[in-house]
């Protein structure tokens, strides 16, 4: 039998199998899991709100049931985190903000709902930013999440503490959501992976602008394996979200084969668009000149998008306008400077600015596309800067360029939002501060199956370079920080009862 230590860091597709063939047992498997929450999250505060007796309950059924021999969900017995943006039945759910520090909602949201009805066991909410707003995992409720390799430093956001927790191995199975990059970013600086799908592949009913096709949800993992189990059992439409449609989820249990020496492959340091650190335009440039020769061909590409950055602005502020104007007319001064920022923003546009910003949208794809024209796949860096210090709320100044809002520093992820075709973050080895390095793989429309083929095929070719191989964290070298990761609490959470914030808005970065 396998030891406790040795359980969690397995990966979720060889758990599930384990459990399936009664090497493991789900009940086993949980407690393994909350020993190594109970020992590391104090380090980096990923895990928040927790449900340990309920999962411990239900880990028990789902071992009657494999002992039954009765039919199995794709994800039976596995552990999982959930982002704390997303509704979960009798557990609290505070979106990071003090308005909804007592919101415990009387039913899971539609993912929830899916994951669950897969087999998944939720043990407990991941850490985000407030309201989900930004690239840095802090708040008022919970305080900080650290990176796992320096609890100094930001673990990224908005999905912050799903990335820490899987990169710790606290939980095989963790929920994510990408408006721009909060899918993304968490994955590059924690060293794992994770796949912004196509919009309305996986169905998100939080979203009050539903016909948007800038926010999405979708699943993060150790691997790009781990990822698609978690993707077959959340896909397809659902009357929520308008923009879901159908597919076999099924199709997306198993990364497709793919040859990548078939492969036509452009990379770009910055989209021509954005601001990249000279340091990480380096460490790109290394890890492009370390894999070139996997592939067909390998040259770079530009691009001419227009004006992306005001695109972005406006169609991100319609979102937060619509998520936090109620509480932002009661008291502005309940929401946090990054939120009121967002609605600002919006508040000060027009319809014109509306109008204009959606045809740009349209325009920003064709223009992607052209440039994309005799490519399979664009390669670009996921951040364009290390991670900094988590008691730095954003990256002010990126290559000596001073940031004119608190995302701007994103633009290398919401670049690729505006274009609604699917991206992931693959580890990629260390940058230049000895930092987890996340290569952004790009695709074409609707080209999911196939973005997931090629970096389950790339992840398996950088194994055996130490350039491009997955980081790993020294989690026996973690030590408690100062100030503390929870430092910026301004009062205890409160862990259960009312149903407050019906109206909780459901912004992601």
């Amino acid at each position: 039998m396998a030891t406790d230590d040795s359980l969690v860091v397995l990966s979720a597709v060889e758990l599930r199998r384990l459990i399936e063939a009664k090497q493991i047992s789900p009940v086993e498997l949980l407690e393994a899991c909350i020993a190594r929450i109970e020992a590391v999250n104090p380090f980096v505060n990923a895990v928040t709100a927790t449900c340990f007796e309920r999962a411990r309950s239900e880990a028990r059924a789902a071992e009657r049931a494999v002992l039954e021999g009765r039919p199995l969900g794709l994800l039976h017995g596995l552990p999982m985190g959930v982002k704390d943006l997303e509704a979960t039945e009798g557990l609290l759910t505070t979106l990071g903000s003090p308005l909804y520090r007592d919101h415990v909602p009387a039913a899971d949201n539609v993912l929830v709902a899916r994951l669950r009805a897969a087999g998944a066991i939720v043990v407990g909410k991941t850490n985000v930013p407030e309201l989900g707003a930004g690239a840095n995992t802090r708040n008022a409720v919970w305080g900080a999440t650290g990176n796992p390799f320096d609890p100094r430093l930001n673990a990224g956001g908005s999905s912050g503490g799903s990335a820490a927790a899987l990169a710790c191995d606290m939980l095989p199975v963790c929920t994510g959501s990408d408006t721009g990059g909060s899918l993304r970013i968490p994955a590059a600086l924690c060293g794992v992976v994770g796949f912004r799908p196509s919009p309305g592949l996986v169905p998100s009913s939080r979203k009050l602008l539903g016909w948007t096709p800038i926010s999405v949800v979708g699943p993060m993992g150790r691997t790009v394996a781990d990822a698609c189990l978690q993707l077959a059992a959340s896909a397809g439409a659902a009357v929520g979200d308008p923009l879901s449609y159908p597919v076999d989820p099924a199709g997306f249990l198993e990364p497709p084969a793919v040859d990548l020496g078939a492969l036509r492959v452009g990379w770009t340091e910055d989209f021509g668009a954005c601001d990249v650190d000279a340091s990480i335009r380096g460490a790109f440039r290394r890890k492009i000149a370390s894999m070139k020769h996997l592939f067909r061909s390998c040259d770079e590409v530009k691009f001419e998008l227009g004006d992306v950055h005001r695109c972005f602005d406006v169609l991100r502020a319609e979102a937060f306008v619509a998520g936090t104007r109620d509480a932002y007319e009661r008291d502005p001064a309940s929401l946090g400077p990054n939120t009121r920022a967002n609605f600002e923003i919006g508040a000060a546009m027009s319809l014109l600015d509306c109008a204009w910003a959606q045809a740009e949208q349209t325009r920003i794809l064709a223009r992607f596309h052209a440039a994309m024209a005799g490519c399979d796949l664009i390669l670009a860096p996921t951040t364009p800067v290390s991670p900094f210090p988590w008691t730095t709320l954003y990256a002010d100044t990126v290559d000596g360029q001073a940031q004119s809002n608190y995302y701007r520093w994103l633009a290398l992820t919401y670049v690729v939002t505006l274009t609604t075709l699917p991206a992931l973050s693959l580890p990629c080895g260390f940058d230049h501060a000895g930092m987890p390095f996340g290569l952004q793989l790009i695709g074409r429309f609707r080209a999911d199956h196939h973005v997931l083929g090629v970096a389950a095929a790339l992840e398996q070719a950088f194994a055996g370079s130490d350039e491009l191989r997955r980081p790993r964290p020294a989690l026996d070298r973690l030590r408690s920080v100062e100030p503390a990761l929870t430092s910026i609490v301004t009062a205890p959470p409160v862990l259960g009862g009312g149903t407050g914030g019906a109206g909780a808005p459901t912004s992601a970065a």
